[in-house]
């Protein structure tokens, strides 16, 4: 759960939200605010894969970094064709700066309610533990994560003051991929203008992902190499880029679920956008934002992208609850399975993931007596996966709850109770469905 923070779902009134935000969830809009909370890690591997290596010492950005700026976008622009923005702002700013800032764009985009909702989604569905704080997370992350971000609204780019040397014009070069970007796409109406939670995930990854190939690109073009002649360089970052080595201590206690979107973006991002210029060429650069993914299967696959394969949206198990309200609702992706299934399942069974289909969930609640039911439905690409998947999810259900007692089991039906209430789990062909809190007879 694109999470740029990482990993929720959707919130509060999906009505109200969606005249405001369209798709975009407190997850892509918290990350929208600063996104490259996870780039310092992927600079470290970028500097790595362009022969840049070394210790570095900190020291406070230069005024002669900004310098810099109408030469890189003259490179960028030779890149990838587009014509360069006029005048770019910067300056740059404290690691107290960046705190205030995110404090400040929080309360003005994003409502207690809406986290509140996120928070419960996330919980129900096992993503994250009973105890995990997702406001309070989020800040702590994505100020620890900081190192540079442009500002959509005011068009400005700030690069942290005690950022590493070195790693100062790698970041300003990522910084201004998405300027340019900006420029000729208007990255903040991108963003929110997915059709479902999961394609504003992809929507994401698009962003991040390109902008970490055409920093890559620049830094290979100074050594006379191209990552157009050299696709196993992305390879590179993908194997490289799954631990911070200590570097982010908060990062690395959180939940695999945030862990893993946070990295998607610029991961496998970056692996989809070295798909498109492979296929398309410099076309591929627009054709992303004119024509922009529809799901994190399509980023994950870059040949779903290509054939245009639409994730499905199955039908919601249907239940009866007086006075019960709609508290959340929204749609998970490939990549979500594939941690839900990492998570309690383990990385062989993870692969399931692949044969993902479509997929639904909402959370009604009680509101009184501080009850949640989960409605969850997922389909898959044959009778096959979808039965295999309907065996593995009870291994979920048995790992998200402290407490699972069976009443009833056969090859498609689950039933019991769990930490939370009654829940019945069904397999019927290629969808699996569940009801998860329901009041106990």
């Amino acid at each position: 759960m694109h999470h740029s923070l990482g990993p929720v779902t959707s919130a509060c009134s999906r009505a109200r939200l969606r005249k405001r935000f369209r798709a975009a969830t407190v997850r892509e809009r918290l990350a929208h605010l600063f996104r490259d909370r996870r780039l310092a890690l992927l600079l470290l591997i970028a500097l790595w894969v362009s022969g840049a290596r070394g210790q570095t010492a900190a020291a406070p950005a230069r005024p002669d970094l900004f310098r810099q700026i109408d030469e890189i976008l003259v490179e960028l622009s030779k890149i990838t064709g587009w014509k360069p923005p006029r005048k770019i702002h910067s300056d740059t700013i404290t690691k107290e700066g960046v705190k205030q800032f995110l404090e400040d764009r929080i309360k003005d985009v994003v409502k207690p309610e809406e986290i509140r909702a996120e928070e419960i989604a996330l919980k129900k569905l096992g993503l994250v533990p009973p105890d995990f704080d997702l406001r309070k997370t989020t800040v702590e992350l994505m100020t620890e994560q900081a190192a540079a971000f442009y500002d959509y609204r005011k068009k400005k780019l700030f690069v942290l003051e005690s950022n590493a040397t070195l790693m100062q014009k790698p970041v300003l070069v990522h910084e201004l991929a998405h300027a340019i970007a900006d420029a000729h796409f208007n990255l903040e109406k991108y963003i929110f203008k997915g059709k479902s939670d999961d394609a504003a995930v992809a929507r994401q990854a698009v962003m991040e992902g390109q902008a970490t190939w055409l920093m890559s690109e620049y830094l290979m073009s100074k050594m006379g190499a191209s990552l157009r002649s050299a696709p196993e360089m992305a390879d590179v970052m993908n194997r490289m880029a799954g631990a911070s080595g200590g570097m982010f201590p908060v990062f690395d206690s959180a939940p695999l679920y945030l862990r893993e979107s946070l990295l998607f973006p610029y991961t496998k991002g970056f692996t989809f956008q070295q798909a498109v210029v492979v296929k398309l060429g410099n076309p591929g650069f627009s054709e992303v934002f004119r024509n922009p993914p529809a799901s994190s299967q399509q980023i994950l696959h870059p040949e779903k992208y290509f054939a245009r394969i639409q994730p499905a949206r199955p039908l919601l198990p249907k239940v009866e609850l007086r006075g019960w309200d709609e508290l959340i609702a929204g749609g998970l992706g490939e990549l979500d399975h594939e941690i839900l299934l990492r998570q309690y399942a383990g990385e062989t069974e993870a692969r399931l993931a692949r044969k993902w289909r479509g997929s639904q969930f909402r959370v009604l609640e009680r509101k009184k007596h501080e009850q949640f039911v989960l409605l969850y439905s997922s389909e898959w690409e044959d009778p096959k996966s979808a039965q295999e998947f309907f065996r593995l999810y009870r291994r979920v259900l048995a790992g998200k709850w402290k407490k699972l007692q069976v009443s009833r089991e056969s090859e498609t039906e689950l039933a019991g109770a769990g930490d939370d209430g009654a829940f019945r789990t069904r397999l019927d062909g290629t969808r699996v469905t569940s009801m998860e809190g329901l009041p106990l007879p």
